[in-house]
């Protein structure tokens, strides 16, 4: 079997972006543990929501927001009603150089609103990107949505959206803590929690696709096992309680 051909054979899971390191590592460890692959898409979960309607090649979708799976089974484009595997959190990350101060409260983000330090500033496309939706509840929890809003850059994702919150280009943003706290961005930022209160909880649900392979079931399965949970908290998931 040809390189291409293998790869098209692979059971294919749309992600969400907030998972990149994290199902990196699961998906690694999976390896390791069965000699079964998987090929990871990461993008914007109402994306894939849209393209899995229009019949993609997806096989597992792991949402940031479990309102897209329960679109999906209600579309009869699933197995079920899937399986919560995670809760998400946002926080505020800002780049070594910027005049930002990593601040869970967000009182420094109004504050360089006022004085001018403030002139871009990156959250994920609230449009189809739930953690663009919660990064926009908190700031009008804040009291800062309407201000900022002329200064803000959207990512087509979350990770997107915090690429560009420690590159430079922008002075900060609110992102997924799963994304800071990966060794590749924790180098290049300071980050700090928003409150929980400040927005609606980040549930995660993934579901399988209707005709999905069996590789692909056995991945569903084991991100529910122990080994793969611990990676999941490793990168500050909570696990969900029902």
């Amino acid at each position: 079997m040809g390189l291409v051909a293998q790869a098209q054979a692979l059971p294919t899971v749309a992600a969400a972006s907030d998972l990149k390191f994290a199902l990196e590592a699961v998906a690694a460890q999976f390896q390791q543990q069965t000699g079964q692959s998987v090929r990871l898409v990461f993008g914007s979960s109402g994306n894939f929501k849209t393209q899995i309607l229009q019949g993609a090649p997806f096989h597992l979708f792991m949402s940031a927001d479990e309102r897209f799976v329960f679109e999906l089974a209600d579309a009869g484009k699933t197995e079920d009603r899937g399986r919560a595997y995670a809760v998400g959190r946002i926080g505020i990350l800002v780049s070594p150089g910027s005049p930002l101060k990593a601040d869970g409260e967000l009182q420094d983000l109004a504050a360089a609103l006022k004085d001018g330090r403030l002139r871009k500033f990156a959250i994920a496309n609230p449009q189809h990107a739930p953690y663009g939706t919660r990064a926009q509840e908190a700031l009008q929890h804040a009291g800062l949505w309407s201000a900022i809003q002329p200064r803000l850059v959207y990512g087509e994702n979350v990770s997107q959206a915090a690429q560009f919150a420690v590159s430079g280009s922008t002075q900060g943003g609110i992102v997924a803590q799963s994304l800071a706290l990966a060794p590749e961005v924790a180098k290049s930022g300071r980050f700090a929690l928003i409150p929980e209160a400040w927005h609606q909880p980040l549930r995660q649900r993934m579901v399988l696709v209707k005709g999905a392979p069996p590789a692909a079931r056995a991945f569903y399965d084991h991100l529910s096992t122990p080994t793969a949970q611990a990676i999941l908290v490793r990168y500050g998931f909570a696990m969900p309680k029902d």
